[in-house]
């Protein structure tokens, strides 16, 4: 008897793929495209001239420098952190793996008014820096840093997580056996089967923060050159109604992430087939 030919539950390959095709289009390209448009206004020396003042080049210098310094500390933080929750048992961890992923879920703005109140120097945080080291936390680059860390660090954290749950314990014991120590256990073991994960978290990290500003414009201070962000002058040139200016920083902000994200596509194929060829 001839078996019956299995049948997908999902449509036919030319109906998803028209249904794919139509929502990325109506979704991503045609908000992207509108860009694009905005700013063919411009004349490519204008174009240059607008992206290329020096008020604007400081806006990127410091979206993008505390962006990396807020997803470098995220990496190691979520490193442990995931670590944590998933080798180790204790009273409340699951409501700690829930609060982790509370940025997902907390308007940017609520983020940044409590961040900036503990913070200032009458705050709980800020005061005790400020007195003792006489370090100023708010409206300073170190704010928008730890503004951007409380933003950033679900990405690492749940990136991290399920491949740590996925390793097999057989391997770490083995090694133990055949005499390896602790440090050599995760430098030759573990790392390598999580390091895919931590470049896309640190990515997927510094691409967040490099565009966010809910979050950064209250704890910034907005002093030009010193710490005004990019998407903050996105803004101020949206409310002087110069919508070819704005697009046209938004353009490079979104080159910016293209290239980011590339980057961690193409280190996240080599490092996977490195770590396939010793396997």
């Amino acid at each position: 008897m001839k078996a019956s030919k299995s049948r997908s539950i999902i449509p036919g390959f030319g109906l998803s793929f028209g249904v794919m095709i139509t929502i990325l289009s109506l979704v991503v390209l045609l908000p992207l495209c509108s860009l694009v448009v905005f700013t063919l206004k411009l004349t490519p020396s204008e174009f240059l001239y607008t992206i290329t003042r020096p008020r604007i080049l400081s806006g990127y210098r410091v979206s993008i420098s505390t962006a990396l310094a807020a997803a470098a500390v995220n990496t190691v933080m979520g490193l442990i952190m995931a670590w944590v929750l998933v080798r180790y048992e204790f009273p409340g961890k699951k409501l700690i793996d829930g609060i982790i992923e509370l940025p997902f879920a907390l308007p940017t703005a609520v983020a940044g008014i409590s961040l900036t109140h503990l913070t200032t120097t009458n705050g709980w945080v800020g005061k005790i820096f400020y007195d003792r080291f006489g370090i100023r936390i708010a409206y300073t680059r170190l704010g928008i840093t730890i503004a951007l860390i409380f933003i950033g660090i679900p990405f690492v954290v749940r990136s991290v997580q399920p491949v740590l749950e996925k390793i097999d314990i057989q391997y770490e014991e083995a090694a133990m056996i055949l005499g390896a120590d602790r440090r050599t256990i995760f430098l030759r073991v573990i790392f390598p089967e999580i390091l895919p994960a931590l470049i896309s978290g640190f990515t997927l990290a510094f691409a967040r923060s490099i565009g966010e500003y809910g979050s950064v414009v209250f704890i910034a201070g907005n002093t030009p050159y010193e710490t005004e962000i990019a998407p903050l002058l996105i803004m101020s040139e949206l409310q002087e109604f110069d919508y070819a200016a704005a697009t046209s920083i938004a353009l490079v902000m979104l080159a910016i992430a293209f290239v980011i994200l590339s980057v961690n596509a193409v280190l996240q194929s080599k490092v996977s087939r490195r770590i396939s060829g010793l396997a």
